[in-house]
């Protein structure tokens, strides 16, 4: 457990192409199944305090209590996803913290003197990601606002995986 964060809930990698990687993790991890997102609508998105408007996709699924996030990016709008992806390629691009108290906790990681990357929405569900890239580990820290219901969607997914046989391993979302 992070000391600073929380429990980290999330490893969210980058990728070039989602229905590929989730092949990948389903057939050559066992990891599964996948809650597959094939648009997600992020609002009030900033990035480095500029508004911007990526569109993207994401993947979840669960390897015990750790959720798996799989990101592809689709446009070249200013986002960290299209950031990393140029200077490293696929790979580990965040952790995530989750929080039922988002304002004190950006607050206080703020006044701690973590500084904010990007921000916004999806749905009543608030994110912010922090830089840590000169703390040798991930580049970023995010934390994801889950007071508004969205924990037991992803208690459903933990579920999920727990009895997951390998069959159906991708679940389509709206």
């Amino acid at each position: 457990m992070s000391r600073i964060f929380g429990p980290v809930r999330q490893n969210g990698y980058v990728v070039g192409d989602l229905h590929t990687a989730v092949r990948r993790w389903t057939s050559v991890l066992g990891v599964g199944p996948f809650f597959v997102f094939d648009s997600v609508k992020i609002e009030d998105f900033r990035y480095h305090g500029a508004p911007s408007r990526p569109d993207m996709s994401i993947a979840l699924a669960c390897s015990g209590g750790l959720q798996i996030q799989l990101i592809q990016q689709h446009n070249d709008a200013p986002s960290l996803a299209r950031d990393f992806r140029a200077a490293h390629g696929e790979g580990l691009q965040h952790l995530t913290a989750w929080t039922l108290d988002f304002e004190a906790d950006l607050a206080r990681l703020t006044d701690l003197g973590y500084g904010v990357i990007q921000q916004g929405r999806l749905g009543a569900n608030r994110f912010v990601y922090f830089d840590t890239a000169g703390e040798d580990c991930a580049g970023a820290m995010e934390l994801y606002d889950v007071s508004n219901g969205i924990a037991g969607f992803f208690d459903k997914i933990r579920k999920t995986a727990e009895r997951w046989d390998g069959s159906d391993p991708v679940r389509l979302m709206s």
